[in-house]
């Protein structure tokens, strides 16, 4: 009799944690030189195949661009690469020689991968090199729909992980993912630590696991076009980042923000550029598309080209149309155009104001892009140091594409797949998620101060001095009395003693 499917998916994810933890106790002897070389293989052999997984995640998710998922592939292996190769990870890694104290990191142990289907290679290959940079194993769970490109990026991992000298099993994965699965590996007792990129169901389970675990929130990006901008050069960024990989990456913008005074100019620039801008009917029709169900984003649209996506709405436009936007003035659950949308649909605001242009922006994460991203086109800096500290964001992007912006791609960021949102999302950290956040650090501290303690004499408690004092005098008026006849009861003798006692009482 066959197994059910998702006791297959548990025992082979249970198979895959036993297998990777065995391989990372082999794994935690590794010298640096020994893993950063293990770690250059992976990243190359991952890079080589960068064309060859991306035509395979186009063709399983129907999602994106091959071209575009190329460059993801590659920032995800050689750029994270770069970014973390010269990074010590293995035994000493810092000595203040003055205060004498030392830095020695150590592995979390097998890290739990969540995978999304909108960058199932990319994320995948990421989160295996910074696993492996760590001394970390990893085991993945990727998304049902992206299974295929997802192993294969992982197979890749593995035979050059291996070839190189790493313990076979150190990347483990689950060929057939089922959420039941996924819901065991999060909480295994062999899983020290989750990373979680995916939808916000997986992302609150991986913290309500009871484990250490880094999530990412959405990203409804409002990109904001201040009037000192140069319309030009920002507008075709614009269109540039929202339809590459036809805006499946969560920092992608997802809303214009344009001051008045350069409306025409930025409306007239965005048609240069392959926008086609709905009129009133078309946006009724297009917002049914977008979100047929109010509040909740319609998934067929989500990665597709914008010609397509018109077409659903029975809408026609030119061939080369590579956004659909529409004006909007609104912000909500309920207006479509305003929720992240994952797909080249943009809302246009015009705001009167600079405060009304950052009131939008506002808005705009508080309906879901808190902590997240936020995108700005200004040639004043005052104006983006206002901004950069008043928006509730972890990154703000300035004069360039958001969307490979945030990952590191054009931008001094850490180059990563999975963002933190910090606080303001709901995220442990508002850091691009690196090597870093895969060590623990302990420290050995030698002392360098003289303590001064006070000495403290043991003192006795009022109570029972009180009643050694009275105990005293009662054995002292005993004794007086003892001296005194009975039938001799001199008043100046009486008179003597007393005052003996007196004496006596006050010097104790």
């Amino acid at each position: 009799m066959p197994f059910d499917k998702d006791l297959q998916s548990i025992q082979e994810m249970r198979d895959a944690v036993s297998r990777a933890k065995e391989a990372q106790q082999k794994y935690l002897s590794f010298s640096q030189e020994q893993v950063d070389d293990i770690v250059k293989q992976v990243a190359e052999a991952a890079y080589a195949k960068s064309l060859e997984l991306a035509q395979m995640a186009v063709e399983e998710t129907g999602m994106g661009l091959v071209e575009h998922k190329k460059i993801k592939n590659e920032v995800g292996s050689m750029d994270v690469y770069e970014s973390i190769k010269d990074e010590k990870t293995v035994g000493i890694i810092g000595e203040d020689r003055v205060k004498k104290v030392t830095e020695i990191a150590y592995p979390f142990g097998v890290v739990a991968g969540i995978i999304p289907t909108t960058n199932p290679t990319s994320t995948a290959i990421f989160k295996t090199l910074i696993s492996l940079k760590t001394r970390n194993a990893i085991v993945v769970s990727p998304h049902p729909r992206a299974v295929n490109c997802t192993v294969e990026a992982l197979k890749i991992c593995h035979d050059a992980a291996v070839k190189a000298g790493a313990p076979e099993g150190l990347v483990g994965w689950i060929s057939n993912p089922s959420m039941a699965a996924t819901n065991e590996l999060i909480k295994h007792r062999d899983i020290d630590v989750i990373l979680a990129t995916g939808g916000g169901g997986l992302v609150r389970a991986a913290y309500s696991s009871g484990k250490p675990a880094y999530g990412v929130g959405p990203g409804n990006v409002p990109v904001y076009i201040e009037k000192s901008a140069k319309v030009s050069q920002a507008v075709s960024m614009i269109v540039d980042s929202k339809s590459f990989d036809n805006g499946t990456i969560c920092a992608t913008e997802q809303a214009i923000v344009v001051d008045r005074n350069i409306q025409q100019m930025v409306m007239r620039e965005l048609k240069n550029n392959g926008a086609y801008i709905l009129n009133e009917e078309e946006k009724a029709a297009m917002e049914k598309i977008i979100s047929p169900a109010l509040g909740k984003l319609n998934p067929h649209i989500v990665g597709q080209h914008a010609v397509k996506i018109a077409g659903l709405a029975g809408i026609t436009v030119p061939e080369d149309t590579r956004v659909l936007i529409a004006e909007e003035t609104r912000v909500g659950k309920h207006i479509p155009f305003s929720i992240e949308k994952l797909s080249p649909i943009f809302a246009l605001y015009t705001a009167d104001s600079y405060g009304e242009a950052k009131d939008y922006c506002l808005k705009l994460l508080h309906l879901g892009g808190r902590g997240h991203s936020l995108s700005l086109h200004t040639t004043n800096d005052d104006v983006a140091k206002e901004m950069a500290i008043e928006m509730p964001v972890s990154r703000m992007m300035v004069n360039t594409l958001s969307s490979i912006g945030a990952v590191g791609a054009t931008t001094g960021l850490k180059p990563s797949l999975t963002l933190g949102c910090g606080s303001f999302g709901g995220n442990i950290t508002s850091d691009n998620v690196s090597a870093r956040h895969l060590i623990n650090i302990k420290r050995m501290a030698y002392g360098i101060k003289e303590p001064s303690i006070p000495k403290v004499s043991p003192s006795v408690p009022i109570q029972e001095n009180d009643a050694r004092e009275n105990q005293e005098v009662d054995e002292i008026v005993e004794q007086v009395l003892k001296q005194v006849p009975q039938n001799n009861m001199n008043p100046e003798k009486i008179a003597e003693m007393v005052n003996q006692v007196i004496k006596k009482y006050q010097l104790q």
